[in-house]
């Protein structure tokens, strides 16, 4: 599996006499599979509309997206998205939450059961599969809503800023838990974030982008989560010197474009 996004670009057109807005000029970017793709700017820089353009949200100005060779005219199964807002089907339990887009694809209902129950327990929730979700905490629902995308079986799975909203303990241990998974079912990832320490982290790449129009300036292979499920704590990885010094490097470049921008 490859995803390509090759030399796209997105104006978006003014509503009044104004200029248009450049959102992302001429982005090239392949993510394949075991990629665990972060991508890290300051706000504006164009993080989510890159992730609309591979969710098939939006449609390239110029350029194009390509999955396994064939163009991306919309959105599909093949990728799934979780948002900072897990927007998750209040009146639903978790395994119907879980369940919920593959009984939108008609698949009957033992079938689609067996395989929310597999991410149910791949996601630590076995002990709510009944549970209403407004009783679960945040960092639980936020869980439901990574199974729920697993669920469809996608080719990349595309994350807005999942941890965002939640506490700073419960943000580590989801990390950890989030790459766990994805070292199980071998997705390809696509990461957005706003924290330096959280994309140095998780990514097997990293990609820095500039303030509008969002450009890829800088690109980064990253080997702090291969060491974390290596075998290596979490706390020792974040750290080490070599964790420290990438992350003051990356720092200092964000600072510098954000400096220029102004």
């Amino acid at each position: 599996m490859a995803l390509h996004v090759d030399q796209a670009s997105v104006v978006f057109p003014s509503a009044d006499r104004r200029p248009p807005t450049e959102a992302l000029r001429a982005i090239d970017l392949t993510i394949e599979n075991d990629d665990f793709v972060v991508a890290l700017g300051a706000s504006g820089c164009g993080k989510s509309t890159l992730l609309n353009l591979i969710a098939g949200f939006l449609q390239p100005t110029t350029g194009q997206i390509l999955l396994d060779g064939h163009p991306v005219q919309g959105p599909g199964a093949d990728r799934s998205v979780v948002f900072q807002k897990h927007a998750l089907m209040p009146w639903l339990n978790v395994v119907d939450n879980v369940a919920f887009g593959l009984k939108l694809q008609g698949i009957p209902e033992a079938a689609r059961y067996k395989v929310a129950d597999r991410f149910i327990d791949l996601l630590g929730l076995k002990d709510f599969r009944t549970a209403p979700v407004y009783q679960l905490s945040g960092g639980m629902q936020q869980r439901v809503g990574i199974a729920r995308a697993l669920t469809c079986d996608p080719k990349v799975l595309l994350m807005d800023e999942p941890l965002g909203a939640l506490d700073a303990l419960t943000r580590e241990r989801a990390q950890e838990l989030i790459l766990t998974i994805w070292n199980t079912t071998h997705k390809a990832v696509f990461f957005i974030t706003h924290s330096v320490e959280e994309a140095l982290f998780m990514g097997t790449k990293l990609i820095v982008m500039s303030p509008r129009p969002g450009r890829i300036t800088h690109r980064f292979d990253l080997p702090f989560s291969r060491r974390f499920l290596a075998g290596e704590s979490a706390r020792h990885v974040k750290a080490s010197a070599e964790f420290i010094g990438l992350r003051e490097q990356v720092l200092e470049i964000i600072f510098a474009d954000e400096e220029a921008a102004a």
